[in-house]
């Protein structure tokens, strides 16, 4: 049985996959969220989400997925791994992402410009004819090349007299910041822009809180006692990947040694652990909510 079974869950607590289900919304991501959902319904064009390593960005993606599925008026499509090593691999796989009828997917000869008049018919025939959202999210965006932030940059110039044709929500790590300075055409057409920083000490409690609920944990009392979280704050930083394998890791121990709850010397004990081992991971703190 697994620990979880034994602890009162109906389904594990802490797992590292983005389930959106299990995202805690903190305010930053709330912010971001809804400052994303109002410019997709505006059709502004662009909004970029930095943020460090664990830091909820592709579970903030599939929220958004989540949410756009309840929508019938937006198309929407996810790149999960941006990496092509041409403009014509990357126009090719978006057209067949979005099921866009052109020479390549018939099986015909075909150029740059033939992708682009194909995705260009496209847009205006889902935006304009059928007053669709045609939605693009790129995830691990900071893997994009010099190239493929070009078509994207053709992409949206894409519009009608009202709005952008094509609505663009780039998630990457904070190197993606330094590749979008250097095209000052690239930057210059965000109309969002905003870098999610770690939780705060409140709510990595809530968070904590909010995933064991989630999992179907129904007693009053609490697992993790309060100065356990002060230990997983000060070991996480407040990054939410790492209190999620923590706590993880935490449930594990106390189901072997037979506690109720995990306390501050349980926590201290796995903390020391990890330090000893030379796997404890320093990471700075984002220092900025928008650039």
């Amino acid at each position: 049985m697994s620990y979880f079974k034994i602890l009162g869950f109906e389904k594990e607590p802490f797992s590292t996959s983005p389930d959106p289900e299990f995202f805690y919304l903190s305010k930053e991501h709330e912010r971001a969220m809804t400052n994303i959902l109002i410019e997709l319904r505006l059709r502004r064009g662009l909004s970029v989400i930095l943020g460090d390593i664990g830091t909820g960005k592709t579970t903030l993606s599939r929220k958004l997925i989540q949410e756009l599925k309840d929508r019938d008026d937006f198309i929407f499509n996810i790149v999960l791994d941006p990496t092509f090593e041409s403009e014509e691999l990357f126009l090719t796989s978006l057209a067949r992402d979005f099921e866009i009828n052109n020479p390549v997917l018939e099986g015909k000869p075909v150029n740059i410009l033939d992708l682009r008049e194909s995705f260009e018919r496209f847009l205006f025939q889902k935006g304009v004819t059928e007053n669709k959202i045609v939605t693009l999210i790129v995830d691990e965006a900071q893997k994009l090349s010099e190239s493929s932030m070009e078509v994207l940059r053709v992409l949206l110039n894409y519009e009608t007299n009202s709005y952008k044709l094509l609505q663009l929500v780039l998630l990457g790590q904070l190197e993606l910041h330094a590749k979008i300075i250097s095209m000052p055409n690239f930057f210059d057409r965000i109309s969002f822009k905003y870098t999610l920083n770690p939780l705060d000490i409140d709510e990595v409690r809530e968070m904590i809180e909010f995933r064991i609920r989630q999992a179907g944990y129904k007693s009053n009392m609490h697992i993790f006692l309060d100065e356990a979280i002060k230990e997983i704050y000060q070991y996480s930083r407040g990054y939410p990947r790492q209190i999620t394998m923590f706590c993880h890791k935490a449930l594990k121990h106390m189901v072997l040694q037979n506690k109720f709850v995990v306390d501050a010397a349980l926590a201290k004990e796995l903390i020391d652990d990890e330090v000893k081992s030379g796997w404890h991971k320093t990471n700075p703190l984002v220092q900025k909510n928008s650039y």
